[in-house]
């Protein structure tokens, strides 16, 4: 279900936070524009913007968002597409070809090895597969039978079978799932299409407003250019067209701001990097000339270029996001004056979703939810709190877990960031999740001698050792087990309440996993029990409190103290220096709880 506003909202008000570094999709979004516009000769620092792309690329050939981070589809195609883009060379392709077959679920792809199969994965890879590594996707008539079953009875595409089943129709999942298809079958309009292509197409004509822009689903009220790109991108790779194309095409031009470049809505005030993005596409799928805007595009992407290069949404000492900014309000002494990072979060709402976005223009993010209702935000609205309601139930997916946005698959961090928004809201009984649903995906997650992931396969990656630990969980069904996602399935656990887990079994499994991951010298670690991390000891001191656990405070002053000093918080010992503003909270919490009583560690996870 998608929660409407019938407003477009503005800029975030207030103050946010901004470190003024590149982002992957904004980085994606700029380069691909300039090559639409034939303009990549003005990239911001080429040579650092293509570094940036190539330092995603991880040892087992894929890429991740952020150097550290598991590889996935996304970022991979991103990464990829980028260089190519630039006329730069990419690295190691049989690698990354043999990284997307780890994703094949034996009917399509999904974003990390594991995990249950969605559109935006498949999309992403099947064109990876086609147009970067010159090779097929392992079974192309499963492929083709797994997109067959996107379509909904209404004639739209969904994220997957399991979501058309139940209605959930969207303009991007569209795009993407067409988009697979033709690069499945070679780019051929005379490939036969899997689909009812006359139902699909009036679906997608259907989300055409009077204005001339397209809306995301039936319940979206607000057009936006992120919509209309995906839509008229789907008519187009259908050899169809938008019912009413000059329409779009006047809608798309009145949107242009003082500089000549585009807002994602009417009535918005940021030119941002995505809408001149999907301008651009929406007006290249229309046939229409690129030169009238070619000049005021190129120059607003340049001024989004970061020092070192790579890109961010809008000028970067302006680019605040929301995880910095919930990271400084948290950081804050809890008896200061409501701050202005406050307001700014709550302006990170977009008109179609109810959830907290990243960076504004983007779709709403679970983790930033968490995060930014953590930090205070919404307190004082019940309509925008019910507005997150809505939309959290909506995220839920067939298999009762959550992704980190609409559509995507589901994962253990992201459920239990989930459950713990639906917990901040009074949930997370009467909010209308599948709280047996939240069970089943967390137990799913579980790993042991006979466990197996989403599609039904026993990963050899594994180790039987591993499989034989009580209380291993992976972030994903027959993932590598770890210490965040085991503890973060026990705080799901306890959540859920008596009636889903005894209070004594998760205490018991916590103080089991503690014990197995301690470090001698001072904090946890997510693997084994050498080395810490920030993330690890901050999960195991937040499960040990909901457990009521004791603390040993010397133990985790000496992990502190090793990653605190008067420059900030590092990630680990091993990696000294701040690790930035999500890092530095995290050290200034765990200090904090070290004069303080349980209670006072705020449910934040990123990974």
């Amino acid at each position: 279900m998608t929660t409407t506003a019938t407003t477009a909202p503005r800029a975030p008000q207030g103050t946010g936070v901004s470190g003024g570094e590149p982002d992957l999709w904004c980085t994606y979004a700029a380069v691909r524009t300039l090559a639409w516009l034939e303009r990549t000769d003005s990239v911001t620092d080429a040579d650092g913007t293509a570094a940036y792309l190539t330092g995603r690329r991880n040892a087992d050939g894929g890429y991740a968002w952020s150097r550290g981070m598991l590889s996935d589809a996304w970022a991979t195609f991103y990464c990829t597409q980028g260089l190519r883009d630039l006329g730069r060379p990419v690295p190691g392709l049989d690698a990354t070809s043999r990284w997307l077959d780890s994703t094949w679920s034996g009917d399509a792809y999904a974003m990390l090895p594991g995990q249950a199969p969605d559109v935006w994965a498949t999309h992403f890879s099947t064109r990876s597969a086609a147009e970067l590594c010159g090779g097929r996707v392992p079974d192309p008539d499963r492929l083709l039978d797994w997109l067959s079953r996107l379509q909904c009875a209404d004639g739209g595409l969904s994220w997957s079978p399991e979501d058309a089943r139940r209605g959930k129709a969207d303009v991007r999942a569209c795009y993407y799932g067409v988009m697979a298809w033709r690069a499945a079958t070679g780019q051929a309009f005379d490939a036969t299409s899997p689909w009812d292509v006359p139902a699909l197409t009036d679906w997608l004509r259907a989300r055409q407003a009077t204005s001339g822009g397209f809306h995301f689903a039936p319940a979206a009220q607000v057009p936006c250019l992120w919509a209309t790109y995906r839509a008229v991108g789907a008519l187009g790779a259908l050899g169809e067209t938008p019912r009413d194309p000059d329409a779009c095409r006047d809608w798309v031009m009145g949107l242009r701001g003082p500089t000549g470049a585009f807002v994602r809505w009417e009535g918005y005030d940021v030119e941002d990097v995505w809408a001149s993005f999907c301008a651009v596409g929406t007006l290249k799928a229309l046939g229409a000339p690129l030169a009238p805007v070619a000049d005021a595009v190129t120059a607003r992407i340049c001024e989004l270029g970061c020092a070192g290069g790579g890109y961010t949404y809008r000028e970067p000492p302006a680019a605040a996001d929301a995880l910095s900014t919930a990271a400084a309000v948290l950081s804050a002494d809890p008896g200061s004056p409501r701050p202005e990072g406050v307001r700014w979060l709550e302006g990170c709402q977009l008109p179609n979703e109810g959830g907290v976005m990243y960076m504004p223009g983007r779709g709403s993010e679970v983790r930033c939810t968490l995060w930014a209702l953590a930090a205070g935000a919404f307190a004082e609205d019940p309509a925008a709190r019910r507005r997150i309601a809505g939309w959290l139930a909506g995220l839920q997916n067939a298999d009762g877990g959550f992704g980190y946005w609409e559509g995507r698959g589901s994962d253990m961090v992201s459920t239990a960031a989930a459950v713990e928004t639906a917990a901040l809201l009074g949930g997370p009984d009467g909010l209308g999740l599948d709280l047996q649903g939240v069970r089943a995906f967390i137990d799913s997650c579980r790993v042991s001698p006979d466990s197996h992931d989403a599609h039904g396969a026993r990963l050899s990656g594994v180790s039987d050792a591993s499989r034989g630990e009580p209380y291993a969980h992976g972030n994903v069904p027959g993932g590598e087990p770890g210490l965040r996602p085991a503890l973060q399935a026990q705080r799901v656990r306890m959540l859920l309440g008596p009636g889903f887990a005894e209070p004594a079994e998760a205490s018991e499994a916590v103080r089991a996993l503690l014990a197995r991951h301690r470090v001698r010298g001072g904090g946890y670690a997510g693997e084994g029990h050498r080395v810490p991390d920030l993330l690890s000891t901050y999960e195991a001191v937040l499960a040990a409190d909901r457990a009521g656990l004791g603390l040993d405070t010397a133990h985790l002053r000496a992990f502190t103290d090793r990653v605190r000093d008067a420059g900030g918080t590092a990630w680990s010992p091993l990696a000294p220096g701040s690790g930035g503003p999500l890092a530095d909270c995290l050290g200034t919490l765990l200090a904090r709880r070290l004069t303080a009583g349980p209670g006072v560690l705020p449910a934040l996870a990123l990974s």
